[in-house]
């Protein structure tokens, strides 16, 4: 008899009423869980949405990197007198040029573009040697050999450089 005085006094002791509230506790642990999970992957599906319409084409753009070198090799080999003797021609060639770097700007291509004393960032350029050349100091730029380029905010392709040592 005195159990029974214990349940009249706690109604709210009742081991069946005890079962379905962790029955719910755990239904809304699972539901809570769920609507994270839920969130989660419609942030990281709209995270590779943006990737893939950020860099999606970067195979094609570094596919594309050899023509602009092409083109800028072409122009830096002709000597004056072919300058002279085709103008139409060099004008075509840097009209090609030009207008493939704004077809890059527009799909989010910039061109790194060192010149000789700037100072050396790995983060945008790739020594491809190393000298002591008297008047410069160490981690200058004294030669470019092709130009970089960053897609959006990632390294396409480094600038090849060469860099000065310290002088001897």
């Amino acid at each position: 008899m005195p159990e029974d005085l214990d349940a009249l006094s706690d109604p709210l002791a009742d081991p069946e009423l005890d079962a379905l509230r962790a029955e719910r506790d755990d239904y809304k642990d699972r539901f809570i869980r769920a609507l994270a999970d839920a969130e989660n992957a419609r942030k990281r599906a709209d995270r590779d949405r943006r990737e893939a319409e950020n860099y999606g084409g970067s195979k094609l753009a570094r596919d594309m990197l050899p023509v602009f070198d092409a083109l800028k090799r072409a122009l830096d080999a002709a000597s004056e007198e072919v300058r002279a003797a085709a103008p139409a021609l060099i004008e075509g060639v840097e009209l090609t040029q030009r207008e493939l770097l704004n077809v890059f700007k527009r799909h989010g291509i910039i061109a790194i573009m060192p010149k000789v004393g700037d100072k050396f960032d790995p983060q945008h350029h790739e020594a491809m040697f190393e000298a002591p050349v008297p008047g410069t100091t160490a981690g200058d730029i004294i030669q470019v050999m092709d130009d970089g380029f960053m897609l959006h905010d990632r390294l396409l392709r480094p600038a090849k450089v060469g860099v000065s040592s310290v002088p001897k």
